[in-house]
């Protein structure tokens, strides 16, 4: 299954919102938006690097789990 640039920011910033959602500090953590806009600049391969996918944890899988 293919997933548009678009699709894979969306899900990396779900995930990234999750993982902040109860342990986020001010002073080190980025905002949604600053994590967003960090990400955005990331050509497709980083992006998918970002995903820390892997053989046992498929970017489907992924893209299921925060897509």
């Amino acid at each position: 299954m293919t997933y548009t640039r678009e699709q894979l920011i969306n899900a990396l910033v779900n995930e990234y919102e999750y993982l902040c959602h109860d342990d986020f500090d001010p002073d080190v953590d980025l905002t949604t938006e600053e994590y967003r806009l960090k990400i955005e600049c990331y050509n497709d391969e980083d992006l998918i690097n970002e995903t820390a996918v892997d053989e046992n944890f498929t970017i489907q899988q992924f893209m299921e789990t925060w897509g």
